[in-house]
């Protein structure tokens, strides 16, 4: 794996798809005690998760307001 900017992307986009599947955190296929390349591939998975999923709980939290729930 290149350590760049595509793979960075790369690896964000697929924390986000994995939460939009519904896998659980731990799902991620990299070790983050490994080399430097599953620390790359688990800090990037892991950062695109916890994005997607702040972004779900914000719609959430939005939604709640709007409807006063």
């Amino acid at each position: 794996m290149e350590l760049d900017r595509q793979a960075f992307q790369a690896l964000l986009d697929e924390g986000k798809a994995s939460f939009a599947n519904g896998d659980p955190y731990d799902a991620c296929a990299y070790d983050r005690n490994g080399d430097a390349e599953a620390q790359f591939g688990y800090r990037y998975w892991a950062m695109g998760w916890g994005r997607a999923r702040a972004a779900a709980e914000s719609v959430a939290v939005q939604q709640a307001a709007s409807t006063g729930h």
